[in-house]
């Protein structure tokens, strides 16, 4: 439980990390704003 629970948890820092480096046209023409960068690295990690 612990073990999945950090995985979990580093997917998401992983991904919130890589997300939030890219600039807004990056982020646009992948369908996201700023403002979704959250919820998407929560989805990641679940």
């Amino acid at each position: 439980m612990i073990l999945a629970r950090l995985a979990s948890w580093r997917r998401y820092r992983q991904t919130f990390r890589e997300l939030e480096a890219l600039n807004d046209r990056e982020l646009a023409d992948l369908g996201l704003g700023r403002r979704d960068i959250r919820a998407v690295a929560r989805q990641a990690a679940h």
